[in-house]
């Protein structure tokens, strides 16, 4: 492979920043700007010289083949933070022959060379764009390989049922213990239970993942947008008394206690002659139906359409003190800081139903395993032991050890510049 490097930092002027270099040329590179090679993951100060040039003194990490991030010979630089300095350095290493790493190229590299499988790098990707501590925790569960250790009890299991099935074709004149076909339906049906599961939480953990949708809904002048407005603390959306204001949907995203969750201001409901008007409500009736969450607001407390169970009715305007009930004014704030309360409380539970499985790839590799294993007692042995194989594969492929190839574009590709 080509020799790479790149900042790792964010651009632009900061305390330090980090230039990463990976490949077979990482070592002859480092020795002819630094100097002898540091003990590895030992951190040293040395002074970067390109020729007589002296680039800066920075701080120099070795790391030996195989216990890098990438598993190849890397250094990392610690420069001072001036883009200047990053950029001199860049010269000199292109000087030497490497090339600027691509995005995700680095993470692309770790999972090429064995250090980590396709369902770790998934995690990884999630880690990095995590917005919340609840998209983080579920993120490293993935990135620390938790899915990859269940997927590899299941194949074990898989492997074990092909053995005494195989061994009840090879040996089916000799001593072959007579409980070999059972424990083989047994072994397999504790794989589908188990997958059952992972799949019941699939949507559950890609919603926590994507993050939640709270739809703001109700007649015009319903005190919708000052609502949005009062939880987002700034001016989002236009307040005004002529009803219609708002046409078109607007989103605020917000961490609600560690979830994701984004709440939307939507058209007032109502019969409208203004055809534009007229795609506002409908897209509001839309973007509600598909939102996790409704919160209907009314001066009268009704909701305007048909509820689900946990969606949230209230009386708004309640500073004008005309009714009873529950209430909330998102002019004084009274009551709001309750109703986010019971918003954060009606999806702690579904984010608590989250499970390891996150991703569309991940849950389709699944439901081809437990296709494969759609058996019966009565299937002949050969046929048997091609589906516990066909089975096994799928399991493979999910933490990319086969065929993994049609998705490291789309993964990769979505990392930053140095990771």
């Amino acid at each position: 492979m080509d020799t790479i490097f790149a900042e790792a930092t964010p651009p632009g002027r900061g305390g330090v920043s980090v230039v990463r270099l990976s490949g077979p040329l990482a070592r002859t590179t480092l020795e002819s700007l630094a100097g002898p090679l540091p003990e590895p993951r030992r951190t040293t100060l040395r002074a970067l010289r390109d020729g007589g040039d002296l680039i800066d003194r920075a701080l120099v990490v070795w790391f030996e083949e195989g216990g890098s991030f990438t598993g190849e010979e890397t250094a990392e630089l610690h420069l001072h933070g001036a883009p200047v300095i990053a950029n001199r350095l860049s010269h000199a290493l292109l000087a030497r022959g490497l090339r600027r790493a691509e995005a995700g190229e680095f993470s692309r590299r770790a999972f090429l060379n064995g250090r980590m499988d396709l369902a770790e790098a998934e995690g990884l990707a999630d880690l990095l764009s995590a917005e919340t501590e609840a998209q983080r925790r579920l993120a490293m569960r993935a990135a620390e390989g938790e899915l990859g250790e269940k997927s590899d009890a299941l194949r074990v299991k898989l492997i074990r049922a092909g053995a005494l099935v195989e061994a009840s074709i090879d040996f089916a004149d000799e001593d072959v213990p007579e409980d070999v076909p059972a424990e083989v339906f047994a072994l397999i049906e504790g794989v589908k239970n188990d997958i059952r599961q992972l799949l019941a939480a699939y949507p559950a953990t890609e919603r926590l993942r994507q993050g939640y949708e709270v739809a703001i809904i109700g007649p015009p002048n319903a005190g919708k947008s000052t609502l949005l407005n009062r939880i987002g603390q700034r001016e989002i959306a236009l307040v005004s008394d002529i009803a219609g204001t708002t046409r078109d949907t607007l989103e605020l995203r917000t961490d609600l206690r560690g979830l994701p969750v984004t709440f939307l201001d939507t058209a007032g409901l109502r019969e409208s002659r203004d055809p534009v008007e007229a795609m506002g409500i409908a897209r509001a009736r839309k973007r509600a139906a598909e939102a996790d969450l409704r919160i209907y607001l009314s001066e009268d407390g009704r909701p305007v359409e048909v509820q689900d169970d946990e969606d949230i009715s209230l009386r708004s305007k309640a500073d004008l003190g005309n009714a009873t009930g529950p209430a909330i004014s998102a002019l004084t704030g009274e009551g709001v800081a309750e109703l986010l309360d019971l918003v954060y409380d009606r999806l702690r539970v579904r984010a608590a139903d989250s499970g390891l499985v996150g991703h569309k790839r991940q849950a389709e590799a699944l439901e081809r395993v437990l296709r494969a294993l759609e058996i019966d007692n009565s299937l002949a042995p050969e046929f048997l032991a091609e589906s516990l194989r066909h089975a096994s594969h799928a399991l493979a492929m999910m933490v990319g050890r086969v065929g993994a190839e049609d998705y490291l574009d789309e993964i990769f590709s979505s990392f930053c510049i140095g990771k």
